[in-house]
């Protein structure tokens, strides 16, 4: 979940580097560090705490530099402290290291090392790694390149790392496996980073090394890529990068989160432009286009995710099931794997990520895979690992998400999987033509009534202000609603650190009405189409006993607005696609109610962006 940044060039590398931490701080943000080759030596700054904390205790650095390396770190082995921060030098000094990732065998090789008289500072596996490869480049007498594909081979785990040596200081070598690794390639200049957000403003060219690839990099003699396997030459495929610096930029917004929830009006329209054609709404994605005979045969589908996208999962699952009807489940990709699931040849899996870097979802895949299942990706970042890993997919087109708590990467998931829902149903005949045109320009209609739905944002702010001290919330609905339940309660806890759960809302009487009382408040999802009546009902139930009510309701309703103490208005739409507008007034509510908080609302505490560790 780190993020990296580093450079080579003829450009002074510091601001480079440290604009870009600040690029990556979505990935991890509880300390810092930066090395620079001064032309003297390296000078190595790092601190607790975030990018801005390095920039102060930074500014005695002697001078420019060309070459460099700095880190942002998610904390996994080790409390964030100074001395765990990155980067990491080897026990002689000469070698500096910076590591996305996990070194899981990182104990045994500590051991090892210690018994050879290597002595370690901190608690991290990032020092064991750099040590590992000072061993091998000083017992064996390899050059920095060598050493570092032999010590990988020892190594058991994740990582995307970046080393260079203090004795030849005109490379930098880098290599991944299984963590994320952009190179950016410039005139006479190469960057490196975790994605291409902190040099998108210097080459629109990028390299993204795949798995078991490692890459030395030299400004006299450019870039080779070699596999770490076997030594042998990759040739390198670069790609032109289709986003601005503008898009991850915070446009006027006070957060990236709410600049990011008032995108999805043109975040949607972007999802599906292209692939609604026509006044007969023909459905053109390629990669289902390429494999319909995978789908239109599929005995079920399984769906793989983590967090909020196993949330635009399960949407997609009442989806899939209503207008195409194909049996779904829906799997948490980080249990998926472990439980020796039944997959066949037969099954079609749907893996879904926002930054196509997830862990444990890429895990579910190879699993999958090897079972001969086809897999498509429904990911937002264009070259990264599952659009890689994948069969086929669809990206989202969301456009660059840097706020931690992910808002319009769920609506334009939930996008492209009524696409293919409706598009499977048309050519299987389980949805009638008409039910299949009504559903597409209720989808093109979408985009605007989002629009209409981010009015209420004063008057959610005016709500959050009543109930931004409670401890505990309840979030229900009921049939495509519930996951949108579920989604609203996970961003409340996620950015304000408030209890929240939330429920089928008939599950209540099984349980959670225990809870119910004067200082409870229920957030209550009661739209117009599906199972009205049913979630009046609980409201009453709810009101019977003194719980504080906030409805969201269809524009125009009554009978809730006579009993909820609150209500939201969203615009009126077909009950399947409810979702992309009911999930709205929930994103602000968190989020009205962190600011008023004080919290980090982009970077909550023990949060990352990307989870590139299981």
């Amino acid at each position: 979940m780190c993020g990296i940044v580093g450079y080579i060039g003829h450009r002074d590398a510091y601001p480079i580097i440290t604009n870009g931490l600040k690029r990556l701080e979505y990935r991890g943000y509880d300390s810092a560090g930066i090395a620079l080759y001064n032309g003297n030596g390296l000078e190595l700054f790092k601190t607790k705490g975030k990018v801005a904390q390095l920039e102060v205790i930074s500014k005695k650095r002697s001078s420019n530099a060309h070459i460099g390396i700095g880190h942002t770190r998610w904390a996994t082995h080790g409390v964030p402290s100074d001395i765990n921060a990155h980067p990491h030098t080897s026990n002689s000094g000469d070698l500096v290291l910076i590591h996305n990732g996990i070194i899981e065998n990182y104990n045994s090789l500590k051991i090892a090392l210690e018994n050879k008289g290597f002595h370690f500072e901190s608690d991290t596996d990032t020092e064991v790694l750099v040590n590992l490869i000072e061993y091998v480049q000083k017992t064996e007498g390899h050059k920095l390149g060598k050493a570092v594909q032999l010590a990988l081979k020892e190594v058991v785990g994740a990582y995307a790392i970046a080393v260079i040596d203090n004795k030849k200081p005109n490379e930098i070598v880098v290599a991944k496996l299984g963590s994320p690794l952009a190179i950016g390639i410039g005139n006479d200049e190469f960057f490196i980073a975790s994605d291409a957000s902190p040099f998108i403003e210097y080459t629109k060219n990028a390299i993204y090394l795949e798995d078991e690839q490692m890459a030395i990099i030299r400004l006299e003699k450019g870039l080779r890529i070699r596999k770490i396997k076997d030594d042998s030459l990759v040739s390198p495929v670069i790609q032109e990068l289709h986003f601005s610096l503008e898009q991850i930029e915070k446009g006027g917004y006070d957060h990236f989160m709410l600049k990011e929830i008032f995108e999805q009006p043109k975040a949607i329209k972007d999802t599906y432009r292209g692939r609604l054609v026509g006044k007969e709404g023909l459905i053109k994605m390629a990669g289902v286009d390429d494999h319909l005979d995978k789908f239109l045969n599929a005995d079920r589908l399984i769906i793989v995710a983590c967090g909020t996208s196993w949330h635009a999962g399960l949407v997609a699952e009442y989806i899939f099931e209503n207008l195409a009807r194909i049996p779904v489940e829906v799997e948490y990709a980080s249990e998926f794997r472990y439980r020796n699931p039944v997959i066949s040849s037969r099954d079609v899996v749907i893996a879904i990520s926002q930054s196509g870097e997830t862990a444990d979802t890429l895990a579910a895949i190879k699993l999958a895979k090897s079972h001969g299942a086809f897999v498509f990706g429904v990911c937002n970042v264009v070259g990264s690992t599952i659009a890689r890993e994948t069969n086929a997919g669809s990206y989202t087109h969301a456009g660059p998400e840097i706020g931690v708590a992910s808002t319009k990467a769920f609506t334009t998931q939930i996008t492209i999987l009524t696409l293919i829902a409706l598009k499977l149903g048309r050519l299987k005949g389980t949805l009638e033509e008409k039910q299949y045109i009504e559903t597409v320009r209720g989808l093109e209609a979408i985009p605007e009534k989002v629009s209409i739905a981010l009015k209420e944002n004063d008057a959610v702010e005016a709500i959050a202000k009543v109930y931004n001290q409670a401890k505990n919330c309840l979030y229900l609905g009921r049939g495509y609603n519930f996951p949108v339940a579920l989604e609203g309660a996970l961003k409340l806890k996620e950015i304000s650190y408030i209890h929240a759960e939330g429920y089928p809302a008939a599950e209540m009487k099984h349980g959670p009405i225990a809870l119910i009382d004067e200082n409870m408040p229920v957030i209550v999802i009661a739209t117009k189409k599906g199972h009205y009546d049913k979630i009046v009902s609980n409201i009453q139930e709810i009101k019977s006993r003194k719980g504080k009510i906030i409805a969201i309701v269809s524009q125009g309703d009554q009978t809730v607005r006579e009993l909820a103490d609150h209500v939201i208005e969203v615009p009126e739409t077909l009950e399947c696609l409810a979702p992309l507008l009911t999930t709205i007034p929930l994103q602000l509510l968190s989020y009205h109610i962190a600011v008023q908080l004080n919290r980090n609302v982009d970077q909550p505490r023990n949060l990352a962006k990307s989870v590139t560790v299981e």
